[in-house]
């Protein structure tokens, strides 16, 4: 017979052993509920969509289903008051709605013609197919214009969403650019006479109503390239923020927010199809009404802008600009005003600008930003080697060297001989083509040279043999610029004088470049810098 201990240990092996059937059966059962559970998932009919369009008596609703409309019944769990136009729902086997779904995000795109008063839109689906149709719920409020973008599902004739396109935000620069008149140096004369056109009618419209004054439309600045043009323009934007901000009693920070400096990319506004270019201005002084309407001033720059809104009739291969001109003439004088809206244009070939829209009334101030003189230069290169810059020398000497080099009146700087056709003929030097582009540069490159310098010697700041090679270095590079091939368009671009007379020919004096030191050697003697006249 077995002991005790021996069926003890026994009924403990088969209490195991039971434990283990019981795992398993459990497992077992486990596994075909998920199987039966699959096969009647699987067996289920299959759910369909549709758009909720309205609601109807009772718990029924009309919804929009594989393109046809049915009146059908909704789950007692379906919310119906929270349903809008254009809600997704699924609906069961017996296509009764059961449940909302998140809205499709996708769809065709198509421009607005004109927002009906009735919740409905007109859009243009094609060139020749124009549909009206219903606004979504999330659209009820939306304040649609002409030529926006919208999202519409063409089956349930919904308007869905308005599609921001990028094809405005990236041809202009909506934020105040952080420039200062305090950043530009040699054209005070300029910056006095744009802020009486621009900052004084603003910041006093009484005064300008109690003498029957209107403020400019816009103002022009013309003159050779690389000479602060831009600059004035951002410039104008940011002190025209700061100041109607102390004349509204806000802060500077909110009102550069809420401002805004539309710096308009004239080539790229330019569309092949027909319409594209002039629905693109009229998009952008839309743009600019809507951040003018609470009183905040706001900049549209037309840069380069001979190439946007040339002379009527001179194009070569088509006369696009024969309604690009008259569209923004329309946006400048035209029904809608520009209250609080400032147009500026920059343009290098003034001449080449159609008539129309530089008479008074339109571009009404017209500021010529002409090359600096020494004493003007001298002020644009110590703005770039200020005392924030490393010297080895007298600061002021550095300056006083520089200018006398870059506007030194020696053989050695001839630049190019004028040939006129009256047989009369100039002798430009290098002088007379100098830009505030150039000086910057000039004093870039002699920072370059001292930074190599430290690295190879170890001594620190710019010297004077620097500043000479620079300006040698930059005068070598300009050598060949002149175009003799277009002698008369050159001498326009680059506003050298006697610019009435028509130019036969441009000859480039210069061989070689200028050998280090020598306008230095030559103008040691010469007067101050203040003293020189370009």
């Amino acid at each position: 017979m077995k002991t005790y201990a021996e069926m003890t240990a026994e009924l403990e092996k088969l209490a195991a052993h039971n434990e283990r059937l019981v795992a398993g059966l459990r497992s077992a059962r486990a596994q075909i509920v998920e199987l039966k559970e699959d096969l009647e998932r699987v067996g289920d009919p299959p759910n369909s969509y549709a758009t909720f369009l309205r609601r109807c008596e009772g718990t029924t609703i009309d919804v929009l289903h594989n393109g046809r409309r049915l009146r059908v019944a909704t789950a007692a769990s379906l919310d119906l008051d929270a349903l809008t136009p254009g809600t997704e729902l699924r609906l069961n086997e017996a296509l009764a709605a059961v449940e909302a779904v998140p809205q499709g995000d996708a769809g065709n795109v198509v421009p607005v013609v004109e927002a009906l008063a009735d919740s409905r839109v007109l859009v243009a689906v094609a060139p020749d197919d124009t549909r009206v149709l219903r606004r979504s719920g999330t659209l009820a409020e939306e304040l649609l214009h002409p030529g926006d973008h919208v999202l519409v599902d063409l089956r349930s004739q919904l308007v869905l969403e308005r599609i921001d396109r990028a094809e405005i935000t990236d041809l202009v620069l909506e934020q105040v650019p952080e420039v200062s008149f305090d950043q530009i140096g040699g054209l005070g004369e300029q910056i006095e006479a744009i802020r009486d056109a621009v900052e004084l009618p603003f910041l006093q419209q009484d005064l300008y109503r109690t003498y029957g004054l209107r403020p400019p439309q816009g103002v022009l600045l013309y003159g050779p390239p690389g000479c602060g043009k831009t600059m004035i323009a951002k410039a104008v934007a940011h002190e025209l923020v700061l100041r109607s901000a102390e004349v509204r009693g806000v802060s500077a920070q909110e009102a550069l927010e809420n401002s805004a400096f539309l710096n308009v990319k004239g080539p790229e506004l330019l569309n092949k199809y027909v319409g594209e270019t002039e629905r693109s201005i009229r998009l952008v002084f839309e743009r600019a009404r809507e951040k003018a309407a609470a009183d905040h001033p706001v900049v549209i720059f037309f840069d380069e802008m001979e190439a946007l809104f040339r002379t009527r009739g001179t194009g070569l291969s088509s006369d696009v600009e024969t309604t690009i001109v008259p569209q923004l003439l329309a946006e400048i004088d035209g029904v809608e005003g520009l209250d609080n809206v400032i147009v500026i244009g920059a343009s290098n070939r003034e001449d080449m600008i159609d008539p129309a829209i530089l008479r008074p009334g339109r571009l009404d101030v017209k500021i010529r930003v002409r090359r600096p003189n020494a004493r003007a230069g001298r002020e644009i290169l110590g703005l770039y080697l200020d005392e924030s810059v490393p010297v080895r020398e007298d600061r002021e000497e550095l300056l006083d060297l520089a200018t006398r080099e870059i506007y030194a009146d020696t053989p050695a700087t001839a630049y190019v001989r004028v040939e006129y056709s009256d047989g009369g003929h100039d002798v430009l030097h290098f002088r007379d083509f100098v830009s505030g582009a150039t000086l910057r540069n000039i004093v870039d490159r002699a920072k370059k040279l001292a930074v190599k310098d430290q690295l190879a010697t170890g001594e620190v700041g710019v010297a004077s043999r620097h500043l000479r090679e620079a300006i040698a270095a930059e005068f070598a590079e300009n050598e060949d610029m002149p175009s003799a091939a277009h002698a008369e368009d050159w001498a326009k671009v680059t506003g050298m004088p006697g610019r009435r007379r028509r130019v036969d020919a441009v000859v480039p004096l210069q061989e070689h470049a200028l050998p280090e030191g020598t306008a230095a050697d030559d103008t040691a003697a010469a007067a101050p810098a203040e003293e020189v006249t370009a």
